[in-house]
């Protein structure tokens, strides 16, 4: 019987020399090594070699988020530094793609540092746009436990936020790199397919893939197909608790097109492999949604819990293509082309990962629920991945070195 009370984190935690973390991007992203777990073995190579393991007639899905540059940069009057960080859209849409298309003004919940220094009243922070300065101004609302309510207004009704963001912003690098953003990192921390706006961190397995890769996996009859997961500033949340029951896991927001669903049943049995967690995530969480139609004949929730998928016994669980074609059914009913939905799901040791066989990622933080991840997907085995990584000079974190998990 799974019992989350017994996973503690210090069982994920390990030591992580601070020159191991890669505080910038290598000059080409396919450059990276590539470390593999594969039946018990460990092995490297570098990243652009990936076609060298992956299985013929395999289906790589990727997550096509885009980030958005979510760090804004006040200064007050008194020359005291707010800085507020983008989340999630609130107001006149909740909905990421109308809220980045939408005009002035438009409320979002931010993080909000140094707000002991903003009591009230409107700040203004100044950007170029069309050869002429704009200003951009944010008013605090409502707090919302740790983070605030904050309506945005621009002086220009032609912008959408999005291109205010884009101007007026910038690229929200993980805390962990203790450095601010510089000019490479606008296109180094975003994969070549990103495409829809919205995530606050990259996906950043998809990073090492350039289309000189994704040519080589074609070239062996490998097909791409793809998601959304917008990455929450959540992802950086460090487990405190003294186990993972008492952790509140981030809530992330998914969408899925009809046609992705489609490949996936006409795919079958053959091997699936998920780029990065964010990605193993959303098919996890998308599984557990046709499952929900299977059993009840109907969604009334489109959110996936925290716990719930833990609560079925494995041996009653249809097939990844029984759960995707039930979604199927549904969209074809409800007549949609698109499933959107938000998902709290925690992929820790205890879960049995239903959809992906392969896992390409990063290395993680120690104690983290990403590295828990990996230890629920090829189980114990992950101490010798990442004490062969440490013993051979890998690079970790964001911009590190990729690993090429084969499910156990």
């Amino acid at each position: 019987m799974f019992d989350p009370k017994q996973i503690t984190p210090e069982t994920y935690n390990y030591h992580l020399p601070e020159d191991r973390i890669a505080k910038y991007p290598l000059h080409e992203r396919d450059g990276s090594k590539l470390l593999v777990y594969q039946d018990g073995q460990v092995s490297h190579t570098f990243f652009r070699s990936i076609d060298t393991f992956l299985p013929s007639d395999s289906l790589v899905v990727l997550n096509e988020t885009r980030v958005v540059h979510a760090r804004l940069l006040f200064h007050k009057e008194t020359g005291a530094k707010i800085e507020i960080f983008c989340l999630e859209p609130i107001h006149p849409a909740e909905d990421m793609q109308q809220a980045f298309s939408a005009s002035s003004p438009v409320i979002w919940k931010c993080l909000v540092g140094n707000a002991k220094k903003w009591k009230s009243g409107l700040l203004k922070l100044s950007y170029p746009a069309n050869r002429k300065e704009l200003n951009l101004f944010a008013r605090k609302m409502q707090s919302m436990g740790e983070a605030y309510h904050i309506e945005f207004s621009w002086d220009n009704q032609e912008l959408t936020f999005s291109e205010v963001l884009q101007r007026a912003g910038m690229v929200p690098l993980p805390p962990y790199l203790n450095r601010e953003a510089e000019d490479q990192d606008d296109s180094r921390y975003q994969t070549v397919f990103a495409k829809n706006e919205g995530s606050v961190a990259a996906p950043t397995a998809g990073l090492h893939i350039t289309n000189e890769v994704i040519k080589k996996l074609e070239a062996r009859n490998i097909t791409f197909s793809k998601v959304t997961l917008h990455v929450s500033a959540g992802t950086f949340k460090p487990v405190s608790a003294s186990s993972i029951a008492e952790h509140e896991m981030h809530s992330e927001k998914i969408q899925a097109e009809k046609h992705f669903l489609e490949t996936m049943v006409k795919h079958g049995n053959k091997p699936v492999i998920a780029v990065g967690t964010t990605t193993l995530r959303t098919i996890e969480s998308l599984y557990w949604l046709g499952f929900r139609y299977l059993r009840e004949g109907k969604i009334d929730n489109f959110h996936i819990d925290q716990w719930e998928p833990y609560q079925h016994k494995p041996k009653l669980l249809p097939s990844r293509i029984e759960a995707y074609s039930g979604l199927l059914q549904y969209m074809n009913k409800e007549k949609t082309e698109q499933i959107s939905a938000s998902t709290q799901l925690i992929i820790v040791p205890g879960y049995r990962v239903q959809v992906a066989d392969i896992l390409i990622t990063n290395f993680h933080m120690p104690k983290s629920t990403l590295l828990m991840l990996v230890a629920a997907f090829i189980g114990n085995e992950w101490k010798d991945a990442y004490e062969y990584a440490l013993n051979n000079d890998f690079r970790f974190l964001s911009y590190g070195d990729g690993c090429l998990f084969f499910r156990k």
